[in-house]
């Protein structure tokens, strides 16, 4: 698939899916997305950058939501029109999905929402490429539905990712082995690097997170051969409003990104692996 003239897919070069959990000021959301542009720049990576107006599956009623639709959606314009960088959001169930469909170029579905049709089928009937989040209580063939699910919409600009799987109370662990089964779907598939070391509830009022083994996991990944990585980041993480005990540290992520992509260059040049792979899906 495209987005913006770049080939996404899981033998194309890795992408970057990158910003902060949600928009706290418009300040500071430029300032992330400038680092994060110069950063992709140096790289020569894709970088689509992420940020949501409204976080809607917050652990409690106090917890910072963003600032809304209106003024985040002038925020993603500004940065958009700025540095000339795709933009990605959130959208749930009771979003006007056509005015934030105006303003930005992917639209992803939250992982407790891959299950609700009406909603899946609503979104792609907008015909932006769309970033599916797999439920963290669904395997990853079951995705194979969701898609489905999009397609009868007429919309095919699918990414599928990967974030996690409900591992006892309060935690989630990641099966590489789903990377590889989510090509079912003949998608791109992502890895959320840093939702997958989330403690959902963890800290009783919000979600804990183990920060550090978001530079393990994404280094797995890309070792088992994904299309793109999905990467929360923040120059002061502890201070973050929203999911700071898992958002990367802005000022260590052009050296994870050097591992990341040397890896992938690595991985995609041994066809021969990938071929294998592949073959063993058939079946």
């Amino acid at each position: 698939m495209k987005i913006c003239d770049n080939c996404i897919g899981n033998k194309e070069p890795l992408v970057l899916i990158a910003g902060p959990c949600v928009i706290e000021t418009a300040e500071l959301t430029s300032e992330i997305a400038e680092q994060l542009v110069s950063i992709a720049k140096r790289r020569d990576v894709f970088l689509i950058f992420k940020a949501s107006f409204d976080k809607a599956n917050r652990t409690s009623f106090e917890s910072y939501r963003g600032p809304g639709l209106e003024k985040g959606l002038a925020v993603l314009e500004a940065i958009r029109s700025r540095f000339g960088v795709p933009i990605l959001t959130d959208v749930h169930e009771d979003t006007p999905i056509d005015e934030v469909a105006a303003v930005v170029d992917v639209l992803q579905t939250p992982a407790f929402l891959a299950r609700q049709t009406s909603f899946i089928e609503r979104v792609a009937r907008a015909q932006k490429p769309m970033n599916i989040k797999k439920a963290q209580f669904m395997s990853p063939w079951e995705m194979t539905h969701v898609v489905e699910k999009c397609r009868r919409m007429g919309n095919s600009r699918i990414m599928v990712c990967e974030r996690g799987v409900c591992f006892g109370y309060n935690d989630l662990v990641s099966d590489m082995r789903s990377l590889a089964a989510l090509r079912r779907t003949n998608c791109p598939v992502i890895f959320d690097a840093t939702h997958s070391v989330q403690q959902p509830g963890r800290l009783g009022t919000a979600s804990g997170g183990e920060r550090a083994m978001a530079a393990v996991l994404a280094r797995a990944a890309v070792a088992a051969g994904v299309a793109g990585v999905f990467v929360e980041t923040h120059p002061r993480p502890d201070q973050a409003l929203s999911d700071g005990a898992t958002m990367w540290p802005l000022d260590n992520l052009d050296e994870l990104l050097s591992v990341l992509v040397e890896l992938d260059r690595i991985v995609k040049k041994d066809r021969f692996v990938e071929a294998v792979i592949d073959e063993s899906l058939k079946g």
